[in-house]
């Protein structure tokens, strides 16, 4: 079998934020399904400022060094996002994103 050409990132969240159903979850998801989150995000909470992903890599981008820049980047991001006060209360996507295994990047 060949090599996958992209990068799961796991996404484990423990949190007592009421707008999250669940306390606990783990779900993966690649880069470009943090591009579309942050695209929906952008497109319904026109007052706040989404903070930018980590740029996009395009050598090197399966090093180990790559990769754990990337995934401290995606991390800072969730962490903003996860932590602004309006997208706990005025975001569909956002515990959808974090804690649905299903997530589909379609339906939104």
């Amino acid at each position: 079998m060949g090599r996958s050409m992209y990068t799961d990132y796991e996404i484990l969240c423990r949190t007592n934020i009421p707008a999250f159903k669940l306390r606990q979850s783990s779900v993966s998801r690649r880069y470009s399904d943090f591009e579309y989150f942050r695209d929906i995000l952008e497109r319904e909470s026109a007052r706040v400022t989404i903070p930018p992903l980590p740029g996009k890599v395009f050598t090197n981008r399966f090093s180990d060094d790559v990769i754990e820049g990337r995934r401290a980047g995606l991390e800072k991001f969730l962490k903003i996002v996860v932590g602004h006060p309006l997208l706990q209360t005025g975001s569909k996507v956002l515990a959808a994103f974090v804690q649905d295994p299903n997530w589909d990047r379609n339906a939104w």
